[in-house]
């Protein structure tokens, strides 16, 4: 099995889609609950399933409709040891939850494989803590070992990317980009912003991004912004070269305080409208950026807004 080294470039009219706010939807428009934002325990649930297939298959045609590449994934996000420690899964049974995440995308894709001209599955990895603290007390060295569990497996799945998703820590990132080069794996990591458009845990977009590449010799391959809204991301982008090193958006549907939308029960979808107008803005004020998707509250209806004002 041969395992893919490094994402690939910018293509002149090329663009990727990613999926929308699995967990979100999931649990709020169509109600399956699951513990610890563990969506792959729904993996256990036949009807859960049927449902997050049907997810699925709505996103993968709105690729198809807007003639895109897609880059998914989705049920992993949570597969990692402490968390599933908490779920009581053993390291061989957390080894197989990933593999069949991964799995379940790739069956999932395979039917529109005709319709699709490319399709890349990546596989989502969560911050050890809590994604809306500060990101622990985790050192580099730490966040290395512990990563390089799960970004193991996820080798072992022949993934297209690995991404980092709603990270917020600097050492955090390190860690992980240190795990992911040495392992073998192309990585993104994709920052978390907070209603003050920085990361929670202090420091500005351009000091994160500038200080994980100055500390891993710039292995990251690129890097995304996601679970923020266009108001909360655009006052951090700024005229400077470490801008170009960020290749796309999977916003938030809600300008809603993000530990309100975990409060408040239901699905908040904002205004697809809108939204796909302001990412649309965004990817054509900054060229060099190819992807989109969506976090909370968002799927296939705010991909194809977001869609018409990419293409």
């Amino acid at each position: 099995m041969t395992h893919r080294v490094e994402f690939p470039k910018q293509e002149s009219g090329k663009f990727y889609m990613c999926e929308g706010g699995t967990e979100t939807e999931v649990m709020y428009k169509h109600g399956f609950d699951f513990p610890y934002f563990a969506v792959f325990e729904l993996l256990k649930n036949p009807k859960a399933v049927s449902k997050l297939k049907q997810m699925y298959e709505q996103y993968f045609s709105a690729v198809s409709e807007y003639n895109m590449s897609a880059l998914v994934g989705g049920l992993d996000y949570r597969a990692s040891p402490d968390w599933g420690r908490k779920l009581g899964y053993s390291d061989r049974e957390l080894a197989d939850i990933n593999h069949e995440c991964i799995e379940f995308i790739r069956k999932t894709a395979s039917p529109f494989s005709g319709e699709i001209n490319e399709t890349l599955i990546q596989g989502l990895i969560g911050p050890r803590g809590d994604a809306y603290g500060k990101g622990g007390n985790i050192n580099a060295e730490e966040a290395q070992e512990y990563h390089s569990v799960q970004l193991s497996t996820l080798k072992e799945a022949d993934v297209d990317l690995v991404t980092a998703i709603t990270f917020n820590n600097i050492e955090e990132s390190i860690g992980v980009a240190r795990a992911a080069k040495e392992i073998g794996l192309p990585l993104c990591i994709s920052l978390s912003l907070d209603s003050s458009s920085r990361l929670n845990s202090g420091p500005s977009l351009g000091e994160a991004i500038s200080a994980i590449d100055e500390r891993t010799d710039s292995s990251v391959d690129f890097y995304m912004i996601n679970c923020v809204h266009p108001l909360e991301y655009e006052p951090a982008f700024e005229n400077e070269n470490w801008m170009k090193r960020i290749r796309g958006v999977r916003p938030n549907a809600s300008a809603m305080d993000k530990i309100s939308l975990c409060k408040i029960g239901h699905l908040e979808d904002g205004d697809p409208v809108a939204l796909g107008e302001q990412v649309g803005g965004l990817m054509k004020r900054h060229s060099h950026m190819d992807i989109f998707g969506g976090c909370c509250g968002t799927w296939d209806k705010h991909l194809k807004e977001i869609a018409k004002n990419v293409i």
